[in-house]
């Protein structure tokens, strides 16, 4: 009989438990220790939307690539580069170079001259740091004075009232040339697939970076030819490159970005710079301006027809 007891106190105390649990939510974790789980904690406020008219639309086969342009630091050639999409200039070109750990091309095999924009433009390869949001890094820099970010964008800077310029990073769009700077027009465009290569760095107008899709364009072929350069056989169809704007709301990608100017974004710093992941066991202590992940996510339910990309 006392055992019979017995077992209904404790049925009795596990029953209460039970419910108490089923009544109280999960705790959330107080200390992210990831990336995933920092982003866990964000507030809307943290992010901002994609700007449609300073977002373009690389379509391939494959998928879509989605490439946020940077007018703060390049606005000549921005502008020149949004006349030539909506010219549809870029319809029907091609990827023509994919060189291993450096940049993925793509232009007019032909070097055709488009019949609209700017045909020669001066250099747009650094601005004047004054009156530029820069949210900076405590950690050193090989290439200059300090290192840090404007609205989403790698920079480099001499002081707070000197020269600032966008940085080679992983997925940067810059605007290839010949010797002479003006020949940079926006008719040929690169992005960064490998290492960053900072050694170009002030020698190329930087005009944005991929924010989607960039695993479209990293994966692609090595081109066969000097410096990755596709034979004809090789080459990867451009579809269209259109400006976000231009599309109907139901077809553009509801994506948002980190903001890079609030503490949530230095948090995500400092994980990265001190890694508390379990598979750690010597933090860094540092990082590069270059391995600060920016991160994007869609906001709402992507269109069916994207869901490739």
């Amino acid at each position: 009989m006392q055992t019979i007891r017995h077992l209904a106190v404790i049925a009795a105390v596990l029953a209460t438990a039970a419910a108490a649990s089923a009544q109280t939510p999960p705790k959330k974790f107080l200390q992210p220790t990831t990336m995933r789980e920092l982003v866990a904690t964000s507030k809307p406020g943290d992010w901002r939307p994609l700007d449609p008219e300073r977002t373009l639309y690389l379509e391939l086969s494959s998928g879509r690539v989605v490439i946020e342009l940077a007018p703060a630091f390049a606005p000549r050639h921005v502008a020149n580069i949004l006349k030539l999409a909506r010219a549809h200039w870029y319809d029907g070109l091609a990827i023509v170079r994919l060189q291993d750990n450096f940049v993925a091309q793509w232009g007019d095999p032909l070097n055709s001259k488009p019949e609209v924009g700017d045909k020669r433009l001066p250099a747009e390869f650094s601005r004047s740091a004054q009156n530029l949001p820069f949210t900076r890094l405590k950690d050193p820099d090989t290439f200059a004075n300090e290192a840090g970010h404007s609205n989403g964008i790698p920079v480099a800077r001499t002081a707070a009232d000197g020269e600032a310029w966008p940085v080679h990073c992983y997925g940067m769009v810059g605007v290839g040339r010949d010797n002479d700077p003006a020949t940079a027009i926006g008719t040929e465009l690169y992005v960064v697939i490998g290492h960053s290569p900072r050694q170009l760095d002030r020698n190329a107008a930087v005009v944005g970076r991929v924010v989607w899709g960039m695993e479209l364009m990293s994966s692609l072929p090595r081109g066969s030819g000097d410096l990755g350069f596709y034979e004809p056989e090789q080459r990867v169809p451009i579809q269209s490159v259109k400006v976000a704007a231009d599309l109907p709301a139901a077809e553009r990608l509801p994506l948002e970005v980190m903001r890079t100017d609030l503490p949530l974004f230095q948090k995500l710093i400092e994980l990265r710079r001190n890694r508390k992941d379990p598979w750690y066991k010597v933090p860094a202590g540092r990082i590069d301006v270059c391995n600060v992940p920016l991160p994007v996510r869609e906001h709402a339910e992507k269109p069916e027809m994207h869901k490739k990309g």
